[in-house]
C-alpha cells in the first residue's frame, strides 16, 4: 500500500503519490463508469489524493470526476481533492474570451472555487493552488482571498503551482495562513527545481513540493539523449528490485529530503496498478547522484 503523509499539522493527510486527473477525458471511453474504475483502483492502492485543475479537459475533468463520485458517493469521504485555478483558456465554453490569460483576482478565484465544488460534488477542497504565477497579480488581494476561503471552510489549505522563489515569497507575505505546497515540474529530465532555490525554499518553510510530470511526460522512455544515457542504469536498478524503470524514476524523487510528492497521471490501468512499486526501491546517495549525472550529461562540479 502507498503510505500517507502529513502536509501540515491539522490538515488532511495526503497520499505519498497523487493521481493527476488531467488525462481523465482523453481516450475513447470517457464514461463516468470508467472514471469510477480508475478512482477505485487508486483508492485500493492507497492513492487517496487526486489532483485537478478547473481547466483540465477543457473544463470537463472535474465534472467527469464528480459524475463518477455520484455513482458511489461514499468514496468522497475516502479521498483528498486538490484543484487549481487562475488560468483562463480560450474555449467554446467562454466565447467572450479572445486570448488565453491569467486571472488571480478575488472575484475569479471565488468563482472558480464555487464552480469546482459544484462540478466535483464536494463541500470543501483539501487544497487550492494558484495554477501559474500571474504577472498582473495583486498579491494583497489574492492573499486575502485565499485566507478568507480557508477561514470560511471552502478550502482546507492554499498553495501554488509553477511559482518561482520570489513569487512564493510575494504571495506568502500577503497571507496569514501558510502556503502548503508548490507544484513544480520535477523529474530526472527536469532538474531546474533542484538548482533554482525552489526545493530549498520548500524545505526552509516546510512546504511539501508536488512534482508534475515526474516521468518527464513519457520522455524517459523516448530517444532523447538524456533518456538513452539513463536507460541502462534505470534498467539495472529495476531488475534488482523486480520493478519497471518508471518505478525507479519515481523512487529517485521520493528519496529527496524535501519530501517530493509525485503527481502521476495515466489512463493505463495496468500501469496504474504498478505505481506503488516505487516504494519497493531504495535509492542510496551514490545511486541518486549516478542518475543525476547521467541525466545531466556531466558530473557535478
Amino acid at each position: 500500500m502507498i503510505p500517507s503523509i502529513e502536509f501540515k499539522a491539522g490538515l488532511p493527510v495526503f497520499s505519498a503519490l497523487v493521481y493527476g486527473a488531467w488525462r481523465m477525458t482523453d481516450g475513447a471511453d470517457t464514461s463516468a463508469k470508467t472514471a469510477l474504475k480508475k478512482i477505485k483502483l487508486c483508492l485500493d492502492m492507497g492513492i487517496t489524493t487526486f489532483d485537478h485543475a478547473d481547466i483540465y479537459g477543457d473544463y470537463r475533468c472535474e465534472a467527469l470526476f464528480g459524475e463518477a463520485l455520484k455513482l458511489d458517493p461514499a468514496l468522497k469521504h475516502q479521498m483528498q481533492i486538490v484543484t487549481k485555478c487562475g488560468i483562463k483558456l480560450i474555449s467554446s465554453k467562454y466565447p467572450e474570451r479572445h486570448i488565453k490569460h491569467y486571472d488571480t483576482s478575488a472575484a475569479h478565484i471565488r468563482h472558480s472555487v464555487d464552480n469546482s465544488l459544484q462540478r466535483l460534488g464536494v463541500d470543501r477542497l483539501d487544497a487550492l493552488l494558484i495554477h501559474r504565477p500571474d504577472p498582473f497579480m495583486n498579491a494583497q488581494e489574492t492573499g486575502a482571498c485565499l485566507d478568507a476561503l480557508v477561514k470560511e471552510g471552502k478550502i482546507a489549505a492554499a498553495g501554488v503551482s509553477n511559482f518561482s522563489v520570489t513569487d512564493v515569497d510575494l504571495l506568502q507575505s500577503a497571507m496569514q495562513t501558510q502556503l502548503v505546497t508548490n507544484q513544480l515540474e520535477i523529474s530526472l529530465l527536469a532538474q531546474h527545481s533542484f538548482l533554482d532555490g525552489s526545493l530549498s525554499q520548500c524545505q526552509q518553510h516546510r512546504m511539501r513540493p508536488m512534482a508534475w510530470s515526474p516521468l518527464a511526460g513519457g520522455g524517459l522512455f523516448g530517444d532523447e539523449a538524456a533518456a538513452l544515457r539513463l536507460r541502462p542504469a534505470l534498467t539495472r536498478i529495476a531488475k534488482v528490485h523486480g520493478v519497471d524503470i518508471d518505478a525507479v524514476a519515481i523512487a529517485w524523487l521520493l528519496a529527496h529530503p524535501a519530501g517530493i510528492v509525485p503527481v502521476v497521471g495515466t489512463n493505463n490501468l495496468e500501469r496504474m496498478a504498478r505505481l506503488g512499486d516505487a516504494f519497493k526501491v531504495k535509492i542510496d546517495l551514490e545511486t541518486w547522484y549516478e542518475l543525476w549525472t547521467l541525466a545531466a550529461g556531466k558530473e557535478v562540479p
